[in-house]
């Protein structure tokens, strides 16, 4: 028997482990009041790593601890299972070794824990099935994520004392290039087997930890991180699988042109937005659903819902179009079927309720012409990202 063959057979007689991937998620933020909910660039700041662990396919379950309704909700939509964790690990003090002891409290079957911040929206799919590799085939008891910082540290000192180096020679300053800088936990990431932890451990056992890129090392603590983070995660935030949009379709139910009421009026022109133009230069075919005569758009009937989906698959049967080719931005009840069919759902931020609930981004702007610039912007975003 040749040594590859001796370790597969070994990986076969070794009993299944199970890896659950697990979020926490206290609703008491004290930097950014409900900070794991917020919206960043269009998503729940909790659904950038939701997404990111579900479509690693690595977990054979993913679960968000949390002591809050609204995040349970978020947390549900994105695929996850919800512990309710308690009041006495849902404190200012509460640690996240005693938060996730209580979790493995009644599940005796979960081997490993994989501990996301959701603080660390850049985590990329391929970060996680490496890691679980690493302690399948290596034999690791505990992986964490680290990023490559090339900072001079200085040792702290009360005023009049003399400070010195901690990690350089002042004399002989290396370039960056000459130098390789100091490896730093990052946060995004903290794998441990059960036992490690029951042993009051995250680090610990055989311990090893995985290079990030600076590019996806990204924290939130306070307010200032949010735009950084929202531009870096257009840049290099996981966008869910491949989407193969051929059709975006809009409701033009509400008044597209904002502003005082008398310049709503203007008839829409879809010239007015460029991205538009963008989309079908690359064979896009942009449609709009008329407007409805309802004296409330918000509220229309069975009817209504029925037309517009009647409209959307008659345009998809002209073009040869399945609903995984459909990108729908949707603001009231009766989009909902329509957006609960399409492979990219948009909603505005003044959508109803409803449509909110199953809206997988959702504009920072009403319903209007800048909503449909900014969610054309995104289906734009997720064609090009797939095609670099």
């Amino acid at each position: 028997m040749t040594g590859k063959q001796g370790l597969r057979r070994s990986a076969r007689l070794r009993p299944k482990r199970h890896f659950a991937a697990l979020i926490l998620a206290r609703g008491g933020s004290k930097g950014i009041p409900l900070k794991n909910i917020k919206l960043l660039a269009g998503v729940p700041l909790i659904g950038w790593v939701l997404r990111a662990a579900i479509d690693s396919d690595q977990f054979d379950s993913v679960w968000v601890s949390t002591d809050h309704e609204e995040i349970a909700m978020v947390a549900k939509r994105f695929g996850a299972k919800v512990h309710c964790r308690s009041p006495e690990v849902s404190k200012d003090t509460s640690s996240s070794l005693d938060t996730i002891l209580e979790f493995l409290e009644n599940r005796k079957d979960i081997d490993v824990v994989g501990h996301i911040q959701c603080t660390s929206p850049c985590l990329q799919p391929y970060h996680l099935t490496d890691v679980v590799k690493m302690i399948k085939e290596d034999g690791y008891d505990s992986v964490f994520s680290v990023v490559r910082h090339h900072h001079f540290r200085w040792q702290e000192v009360l005023k009049g004392e003399v400070t010195k180096p901690l990690n350089l020679n002042p004399a002989k300053r290396p370039r960056r290039q000459d130098w390789r800088g100091e490896l730093c936990e990052n946060g995004s990431f903290y794998f441990a087997t059960t036992q490690l932890i029951k042993a009051g451990l995250l680090q610990g056992g055989k311990m090893t930890y995985y290079e990030m890129e600076p590019k996806y090392s990204v924290d939130i603590d306070v307010d200032i991180d949010w735009p950084i983070a929202e531009q870096r995660v257009m840049s290099y935030g996981y966008l869910g699988k491949h989407k193969d949009v051929k059709l975006l379709v809009c409701n033009l139910d509400e008044d597209f042109q904002e502003g005082p009421s008398s310049s709503r009026k203007r008839k829409f022109n879809e010239n007015d937005v460029p991205v538009l133009r963008t989309l079908a230069d690359i064979h896009v075919q942009v449609a709009f659903i008329p407007k409805i005569n309802s004296n409330n758009s918000k509220l229309e009937g069975e009817g209504d819902a029925q037309n517009k989906l009647n409209t959307v698959e008659n345009l998809m049967k002209t073009s040869s179009i399945l609903w995984k080719n459909v990108a729908y931005l949707g603001y009231a009840e009766s989009d909902l079927e329509c957006l609960k069919k399409a492979e990219v759902r948009g909603a505005p931020l003044d959508a109803t309720s409803p449509v909110l609930k199953v809206a997988d981004y959702i504009c920072k702007h009403n319903a209007g012409t800048r909503s449909l610039e900014e969610f054309a912007e995104y289906v734009l975003l997720l064609i090009k990202r797939e095609s670099d």
